[in-house]
């Protein structure tokens, strides 16, 4: 494990440029990296699928904003969560497995 783990791991909260920058310059082989990044993937997969419900009128626009709400609140905690060196899951989120 990297001394600045929690960071890239952090980063990889912040929007899908950061999922990429982070991407970029992880260590394949640090596990807590991994695992944040993953999370992070599957929070910005969630908050595309939150884009495209605006479209769909009136519940549409209701529905992508809680969406994008628990997003921010869960990418928060990612972030709090990485930058602690926490390896606990995000509620929701956590158990699913996108990266291997």
């Amino acid at each position: 494990m990297r001394t600045n783990s929690n960071v890239i791991a952090a980063i990889s909260y912040l929007t899908w440029i950061g999922f990429i920058v982070a991407l970029l310059v992880r260590d394949r082989g640090d596990d807590f990296t991994a695992m944040h990044m993953n999370q992070a993937l599957v929070l910005n997969i969630v908050s595309i699928i939150g884009g495209i419900l605006a479209a769909v009128p009136l519940i549409g626009g209701i529905a992508s904003g809680i969406i994008g709400l628990v997003t921010f609140v869960l990418a928060c905690m990612g972030i709090y969560r990485a930058a602690t060196w926490s390896n606990e899951p995000l509620p929701i989120v956590g158990d699913i497995h996108l990266m291997a």
